[in-house]
């Protein structure tokens, strides 16, 4: 096994002496579960360990979270705090299924991520419970995808769902000293072209990757919520050092994520929707040129001339899709998701709703 980076080595060595500091000073673990997922061979529940002053306050980011969970969440984090939220590295985690009791540990980050074979769980939404030693019992909301369904959605978030009026480089600053969703805006359309599509496979899976912070998921949730879209896993990343360098690949992350998706999920074609802002074109184009049996469309949204400098600084887009794609999918541009919806309509062949009610 390689040696780990040694940023690595030294957050490591940092976050050992925080969470030793905070213990003694009385603070204890809290489990914030994520929303999971899997087939019927296979689940992945997914979830944070981290240092906490209320180790017995409701505090959830799943998509079974109440606002008042939801919300403590997040103001654990709030302000500075977040950017100084300290892991429970390595700390001893259970998840129960049934009668069944499946152990772990989080990594170095608190990242709780567990794949479980043989859980006997039928298809839909259930809660599995979560425990560790230090921290309250908690449960973590978890789908299951029907073995029949073949349609699914995988979303990118930022600019592509919630758009902002500032650059890119500074919505993680800002979000770590001031955050509050309501700065951020749905982009028109988006949710209801989720919802439309979903309609028509209400068994089906949607799925969000993105390059953000696990940090985010608290307050997205919400946004998710109050702007209509349909709720599912968040697939994020892990900000900082890690034992390879000095920061986490985002590319490579959404490239991960969509290859273990073809394989824990093999009879779903997935609609891809990302934006031209950063690079979801040239991530989904090589993706459907290895998988080509793994994608049944794509939509890119198209961002403004604005948007493109709060992006990356340029008034254009960075790629195109058809720059790296080299087989025969429905492409979808627009600049919104009512534009966009119509074409997925078409692309899908779904008939409008007001055609299937007639």
């Amino acid at each position: 096994m390689p040696r780990p980076h040694f940023a690595a080595i030294i957050e490591d060595a940092w976050h050992r002496q925080v969470a030793g500091a905070m213990r003694r000073r009385g603070w204890g673990t809290r489990v914030l579960a994520h929303t999971g997922y899997g087939s019927v061979d296979r689940v992945r529940v997914l979830g944070r360990v981290l240092m906490t002053r209320r180790p017995y306050a409701p505090a959830a980011a799943d998509a079974r979270a109440t606002w008042l969970e939801l919300r403590t969440a997040d103001n654990e984090r709030r302000g500075w705090r977040f950017f100084f939220a300290t892991p429970a590295s390595g700390e001893p985690v259970t998840v129960t299924v049934g009668e069944k009791e499946f152990r772990t540990r989080v990594d170095r980050s608190g990242i709780l991520d567990l794949t479980i074979t043989g859980h006997d769980l039928a298809p839909g939404w259930h809660h599995l419970h979560v425990s560790s030693p230090r921290a309250a019992d908690t449960t973590a909301a978890v789908f299951i995808v029907d073995p029949q369904e073949t349609f699914g959605i995988v979303s990118d978030i930022d600019d592509t769902i919630i758009t902002t009026t500032m650059p890119r480089p500074m919505i993680a600053a800002y979000n770590t000293f001031f955050r509050h969703e309501g700065t951020r805006r749905a982009v028109p359309g988006m949710a209801t072209m989720y919802r439309e599509l979903l309609r028509e496979h209400p068994n089906a899976p949607i799925i969000y990757v993105s390059t953000g912070a696990w940090n985010a998921v608290p307050p997205l949730t919400r946004f998710l919520r109050r702007a209509g879209y349909p709720l599912g896993p968040m697939l994020m990343t892990d900000w900082g050092p890690t034992n390879t360098g000095w920061f986490r690949s985002g590319q490579d992350h959404k490239r991960a994520c969509l290859h273990r998706l073809a394989r824990e999920l093999p009879e779903v074609r997935w609609v891809l929707i990302g934006d031209d802002g950063q690079h979801d074109p040239s991530i989904y184009g090589e993706f459907a040129e290895q998988r080509p049996d793994r994608v049944r469309a794509i939509g890119i949204r198209v961002l403004s001339a604005t948007e493109q400098l709060l992006s990356h600084f340029t008034p254009i887009a960075t790629d195109a899709y058809e720059q790296h794609v080299g087989v025969q999918l429905p492409i979808c541009h627009a600049a919104d998701g009512y534009t966009m919806l119509e074409q997925m309509r078409q692309a899908l062949g779904i008939a409008p709703a007001e055609r299937r009610d007639a």
